[in-house]
């Protein structure tokens, strides 16, 4: 077994009992990333001499003493959208080609105080907004799983990168799903905090009010450990809790009789809803506030404060965005101030009727997605195409949510949702973790040189 596919936890006991340094860990993954990235596109950037550097400074750290706690020495990507001193953040655009900031983001400054290794910047989506495109000067990353197929967005290569053992943890941004769905999508765990559990200064914004820092990494563990040296959670704090006595709402309205979704999330949600019962939680079937409307409320927001955010750029430069981005941003404009007063009190109170679930519930579940990933054939860099998700209504109420693994379709992952109550990422961590421990979903990995 190659160093790069240890646990954090495996990596961390070594490199605390002396077995193995943190350099040497850090090679293992950068030669990982030279022997698959060609076919992965995972990383935009990836910061070699950096890397070597801060794996030699954890390396004399922890044999002086100073243990900086569970990703000391540990690699980690991040979403290009993410500041990082003297390394370029292009945010995915022509806009921002040259662009090297003169400072880190603050959820890197976290990083780095945690003691973690920067292995390099992994692509998105232009600014977040709308992809795959194929007008940009990147390229769009490939689902491990299967490399014809996409792996949702915008934290594309975040999820790439875990999902094909590049590293086991990766640094995304979510403002409608765009943690949730490419791990969804790729096989891998999203964690989307709490809004503002995790400081957002430095990362370019795409929605302010919706916009959200976290995680994406190979189990509900490592997200955990990750969510903890970059906020000021306690995600990790009860990871091997059962779920005896757990009260978990199952929300099979939201997506059961919409015909996007695929039999077989159908089929794979029952079936992980019956294996959370056995593990020893109650199930119940419950109704949310309607989903369409959720979406429609928090997809005005978005596109208002969107086009508010690109402006100025629009104006300056419009022939700098790509194809889609463009037209993204451009439809804003077909919204008007009362619009947006409308939508944000709707969402407001869609959001105060679904906290009323967890009066009951310590968390609810559904399906991330509807559908596994789809084929690029699907999309033509032209028109615009909407997957289906359940992610959005989650970033209107702010509520922290985790994605894990719950089986497969045609040989793509399918992803479920455990939702939980403001600020308690502990206790869905500890759902997800349970749930982990009860299947076999979250050891399964696509094998190098996967198919097509």
């Amino acid at each position: 077994m190659s160093l790069a596919d240890l646990t954090i936890a495996e990596a961390g006991t070594r490199l605390r009992d002396g077995r193995m340094r943190s350099v040497e860990l850090t090679e293992a993954h950068l030669a990982r990333i030279g022997e698959r990235d060609a076919d992965y596109k995972a990383f935009l950037t990836v910061s070699a001499d950096r890397a070597l550097e801060d794996a030699g400074r954890a390396d004399r750290e922890l044999a002086e003493g100073l243990d900086r706690g569970p990703l000391h020495g540990i690699p980690v990507a991040l979403k290009d959208l993410i500041d990082t001193a003297g390394i370029a953040t292009t945010c995915g655009s022509r806009q921002f080609l040259e662009h090297v900031p003169v400072e880190d983001a603050e959820v890197v400054r976290r990083l780095t105080d945690a003691g973690a290794v920067l292995v390099g910047k992994t692509m998105t989506y232009e600014f977040a907004l709308v992809g795959p495109s194929f007008d940009l000067p990147f390229p769009a990353s490939r689902n491990p799983w299967a490399r014809d197929h996409f792996t949702g967005g915008s934290s594309s290569g975040s999820a790439a990168a875990v999902a094909g053992g590049l590293v086991r943890t990766s640094i995304g941004t979510d403002t409608g799903g765009s943690i949730r769905s490419p791990a969804s999508y790729c096989g891998v765990v999203g964690l989307k905090p709490t809004y503002e559990r995790v400081p957002r200064a430095g990362v370019f914004p795409l929605s302010p009010s919706l916009d959200h820092v976290g995680p994406i990494s190979a189990s509900v563990g490592e997200a955990a450990l990750t969510l903890d040296a970059i906020s000021n959670a306690s995600a990790a704090s009860r990871l091997s809790e059962g779920l005896d006595g757990k009260r978990i709402g199952y929300a099979r309205g939201w997506f059961a009789a919409d015909p996007e979704t695929d039999p077989a999330v159908l089929s794979t949600m029952d079936e992980a809803a019956s294996t959370l019962s056995l593990l020893g939680a109650r199930i119940e079937e419950i109704d949310l506030p309607d989903y369409a409307a959720f979406e429609a409320a928090g997809a005005v927001v978005l596109q208002a404060e969107a086009l508010a955010v690109h402006t100025r750029m629009l104006a300056e430069r419009p022939s700098h965005y790509g194809r889609l981005a463009y037209q993204n941003l451009l439809s804003g404009l077909a919204l008007d101030e009362v619009d947006v007063v409308r939508a944000r009190a709707a969402g407001a109170e869609l959001s105060r009727q679904l906290q009323q679930a967890f009066v009951a519930c310590d968390a609810v579940v559904t399906p991330t997605t509807l559908s596994p990933a789809l084929p690029f054939s699907a999309f033509d860099g032209v028109t615009p195409v909407w997957t289906h998700m359940r992610t959005l209504p989650f970033n209107v109420s702010r509520n922290p949510v985790l994605s894990v693994p719950m089986g497969f379709a045609a040989g793509l992952p399918l992803g479920m949702q455990i939702i939980g109550r403001l600020g308690d990422e502990a206790g869905i961590c500890a759902i997800g973790a349970a749930f982990e421990r009860g299947t076999h979903h979250s050891i399964q990995r696509p094998p190098a040189g996967t198919r097509r």
